[in-house]
Parts: C-alpha cells; sequence; structure tokens
C-alpha cells in the first residue's frame, strides 16, 4: 500500500470505544508516505471516558500525525478552497455524525471537512460505529451508501444478541478502503459479519 505524495485527512468523532483500534489505522497511513491531518469532533476534544482521557487521545493524534488537530469549524473550513485533502475518512463515525451528514448539516469541524471534500468532489470514506445503525439510523445509512463520493469501510453488527441495531467498521480495513476510494470504487463486500 504506496500513499507517497498524498494527504489523508483523518477525522474521529464520538465513538470512544473504538478510538483504540483506529489508531494503529492511523499510524499505517503515515507508514504508508501519507501526510496525515486529524479532524477531530468537540466531543473527541472535551470527553474523558472509561476508555481514555481527551488530553491522552490528542497526545497520540499529534504524535503519530505530527501535525495539529483540526478542531473547529473556522480550521476546517479553509480545507474547501485550498484542496489539500486526497482523501478524507471518518473514522469511526458516529450515528450523530452519518444522520447530520445525511441530512447536510454541517455544525462541527469533521462535518465542515467532509463538506469541503464533497465541494471538490474529492472520496470520503465512512466508518461508521453507531448503536442504531439497524434502528433511526438506517434510512440515513442507505442515503449515505448512494450519495456521490462517498464510500463505506465494510460493516457489520457487532453485537447481534445484546445489541441488535449496532453496526461497527472493521477499522483494520480503513487504509484499504480509502485505496479502492482514491480509485473510485467501493471496496467489497460492505456488509460483513463483525461479531465472530
Amino acid at each position: 500500500m504506496n500513499y507517497q505524495g498524498k494527504t489523508v485527512g483523518y477525522a474521529l468523532t464520538g465513538s470512544h470505544c473504538t478510538f483504540a483500534e483506529v489508531m494503529p489505522q492511523i499510524q499505517r497511513f503515515v507508514d504508508a508516505g501519507a501526510r496525515v491531518i486529524p479532524i477531530a469532533s468537540q466531543t473527541v476534544m472535551t470527553t474523558d471516558t472509561r476508555f481514555g482521557t481527551s488530553e491522552n487521545w490528542q497526545k497520540q493524534l499529534k504524535e503519530i500525525t505530527g501535525n495539529d488537530i483540526i478542531s473547529t469549524i473556522v480550521e476546517a473550513e479553509p480545507l474547501g478552497p485550498s484542496k489539500l485533502l486526497d482523501v478524507m475518512v471518518i473514522a469511526p463515525c458516529t450515528g450523530n455524525t452519518t444522520s447530520k451528514l445525511a441530512n447536510a448539516m454541517t455544525d462541527s469541524p469533521v462535518l465542515m471537512a467532509a463538506k469541503a471534500q464533497m465541494r471538490n468532489q474529492r472520496p470520503l470514506v465512512l466508518a461508521i460505529s453507531t448503536n442504531d445503525g439497524l434502528g433511526l439510523n438506517a434510512a440515513n445509512i442507505a442515503k449515505l451508501l448512494v450519495a456521490k463520493y462517498i464510500y463505506f469501510v465494510p460493516f457489520g453488527q457487532d453485537n447481534p444478541a445484546q445489541k441488535p441495531n449496532s453496526l461497527v467498521a472493521r477499522m483494520e480495513l480503513v487504509p484499504e478502503a480509502c485505496i479502492a476510494a482514491l480509485e473510485g470504487r467501493q471496496i467489497q463486500p460492505v456488509l460483513i459479519e463483525r461479531f465472530q
């Protein structure tokens, strides 16, 4: 996998339970030669959870990428005119972010960056992590599955017995999904068994 000369926008939203899974994927982009620009939602920047402190996650993001985190709408807006990002990924992409993206809402730095990416007709890759993916958010995921310039990291039910509506992407496939998106194709299969 070769990302030499590519700039990847890597956005995180508040599915804190998946942060430990996605940090190694950010490292893989860097190891493959990419320049990685970290983007984080307000939740990521301000919330401590049992999965770790905000300060610790921010520190890891800066250390891995060597770049400051885009954490405000004002900082994210220039991504449009500058056409900085070759590909952008939101991983994890919460149900909240999914629903807002599907309904053209832009009230966070992650959503502003996503809007800028689509404005530039460049690939946006989503790695969903939501407890209501087969609930109310199913309609939003369906809207995004058929949207131009939007691609998905393969996803499936992560706990069908106890959380039957929950869907989570296979985070280790994020770099491969982005390579496919850069080539204008959706990595297959999209729907996978996640809970094995």
